[in-house]
């Protein structure tokens, strides 16, 4: 049976329990599966085997392009805010689409989500299938205005979604993968809700203070990131009944979420879903009232927080070729590695010391088998085995779309090794997680797909089910989302911190900071504001082989 990273696309009117489909076709594709001789069996395909690069007739015109707005050093360059004179629209839908043309058969070039504010034309650019007509936005493209984007800024979703994905760090919201499964609601529970609708809240919370590895004590500082007033301990908090003030406004005297999630069917509903064990959800608030935290999801639904394990993320990231390490270097993709010795006298290599998981270590470009296992001299006089350590070099032909100055992402299977191009520069290099298959068949197996391909369509967030990344979750907003191949993806994992080794269900899993800074470096660039971005035959290629 055929595995895919396919992502579950959360509609304007999704919800754990509704509305939710795989994609079909995604824009963007040419080349097919590789033929056995290694190039895409595609007659769009360009001699040396990439995906054409042909301009896309309906796709934005080159000068429309965003610049990266984080570099590969991860430093973000933010651009200044849109005048408040401006002409302004606004997304109310968790996906809102952007059209090539005003015509809902258009080409999709990019998404929207609820709150991101865009500057517009003021002048209707037509209503064919909209009846309160499109709206040419900046950079490009056209946006319907009605149920999933308004001009009205004062809108309720519009009001509650001000809070944007964080691209100057690693996540992008707060993340929470849940431990202890419970209700989710539309307002601040009361205590009588709290009896109806958690009977057992008592012996939950005796659980949670005394679990160390995601309890009480654990990971506040997660909750705390947008917050500039610290927040007593959890406990103390509790013990004290203590409510914050900055509750969110529509929160506030028994007020409910605005029916972003479209969970809300009726205006008494006070628990509108419920959340399991293994569910990963991501949040953009979270505050104190009577002693105990909530937070509210992207989708405005209010969960509380002590059913969740806080997520930090890896804070593992990449290198930065000619500024953090030189060739020929290794990257040590296994935790255990030892460095090994010469010692002249036993005539072998004995153990001295450790080198440290995930270390970047220059190499003199001398290498031996010593007992059929391959070794590395290392610059310090060290040697490393390739058990445990993936040498790096340049590429040795380099491929035409590299001589044409193109940038490119270069990825081991058997290494587990990203190195990113620009032309016939090398400039990054990092440690994935691939299909946990390895070199697999991708067709029958768990194993990500070799060949050559262009990145199509980019999401600063999507939805993905357990299939697809390779867990018993269904994980929300799984960050910074790059589709290359049908469902198959490069994207950010704050699930695990197991980069270098094999883990996902087929999609290439990066930590999340390399994900950040590897979205924002590729084709096609997300503008700012927006939530993806989707282009024909132009966008990065991604060559992975084993």
């Amino acid at each position: 049976m055929r595995r895919h990273c396919y992502a579950l696309l959360v509609l304007a009117a999704a919800s754990l329990g509704g509305c939710r489909e795989k994609p079909g076709p995604l824009p963007g594709l040419v080349a097919d599966a590789p033929s056995e001789a290694g190039a895409p069996a595609t007659t769009n395909a360009a001699a040396d085997g990439a995906p054409s690069a042909a301009a896309d007739a309906d796709a934005p015109p080159p000068e429309a392009s965003a610049a990266a707005f984080v570099d590969l050093s991860g430093i973000a360059h933010l651009p200044p805010p849109i005048p408040e004179s401006a002409p302004r629209l606004a997304s109310i839908a968790m996906r809102t689409d952007v059209m090539s043309k005003p015509d809902p058969k258009a080409t999709r070039v990019g998404f929207l989500r609820a709150g991101a504010i865009v500057e517009m034309d003021p002048e209707i650019a037509g209503t064919s299938g909209c009846k309160d007509g499109w709206r040419k936005i900046k950079p490009y493209g056209y946006v319907c205005v009605g149920p999933e984007a308004t001009v009205d800024l004062d809108h309720p979703i519009v009001r509650a979604s001000t809070r944007r994905p964080d691209i100057t760090q690693r996540l992008p919201y707060m993340y929470g993968i849940v431990t202890r499964g419970g209700p989710v609601y539309a307002r601040i529970p009361t205590p009588e809700d709290l009896k109806t609708y958690e009977p057992s809240l008592k012996k939950h919370l005796a659980k949670w203070v005394k679990d160390e590895e995601s309890g009480a004590t654990y990971g506040l500082d997660v909750w705390m990131k947008w917050k500039s007033v610290a927040s007593p301990p959890a406990l103390e908090a509790m013990e004290q009944r203590i409510t914050d003030e900055d509750i969110p406004w529509f929160l506030k005297d028994g007020g409910r979420v605005p029916n972003l999630s479209g969970l809300l069917k009726s205006n008494d509903l006070v628990k509108i879903d419920q959340v399991d064990r293994r569910t990963g959800v991501a949040f953009v608030e979270t505050f104190l009232h009577e002693g105990r935290r909530y937070n509210v999801s992207t989708d405005l639904r209010v969960i509380p927080a002590d059913r969740f394990r806080p997520i930090r993320g890896s804070d593992f990231h990449g290198y930065e070729i000619g500024k953090d390490i030189n060739f020929p270097f290794a990257l040590v993709r296994r935790p255990g590695a030892k460095r090994w010795v010469w010692d002249e006298g036993k005539k072998k290599l004995v153990a001295s010391g450790e080198v440290p998981y995930r270390a970047a270590v220059e190499l003199t470009g001398k290498q031996k088998f010593v007992g059929k296992i391959l070794h590395y001299e290392m610059k310090d006089g060290g040697w490393i085995d390739d058990r445990h350590a993936g040498r790096v070099d340049p590429a040795k032909k380099m491929p035409a779309w590299g001589k044409n100055g193109e940038k490119w992402i270069d990825i081991n299977i058997t290494k587990q090794v990203l190195v990113a191009y620009e032309g016939t520069k090398p400039v990054f290099a990092t440690l994935v997680s691939s299909g946990e298959s390895g070199l697999g068949d991708p067709e029958t197996s768990k194993a990500t797909k070799r060949g050559i391909f262009r990145i199509h369509t980019k999401h600063v967030s999507v939805t993905m089910d357990s299939d697809a990344v390779g867990e018993a979750f269904e994980l929300r907003d799984v960050p910074y989302v790059q589709y290359f191949q049908d469902g198959y993806a490069l994207h950010g994992a704050y699930w695990h911190d197991r980069f270098g080794q094999p883990k996902s269900h087929g999609c290439v899993n990066l930590s999340p900071e390399d994900a950040r800074r590897l979205f924002h470096w590729t084709e096609p660039q997300v503008p700012y504001e927006w939530h993806g971005a989707a282009r024909n035959l132009t966008g990065t290629v991604v060559f992975i082989h084993p």
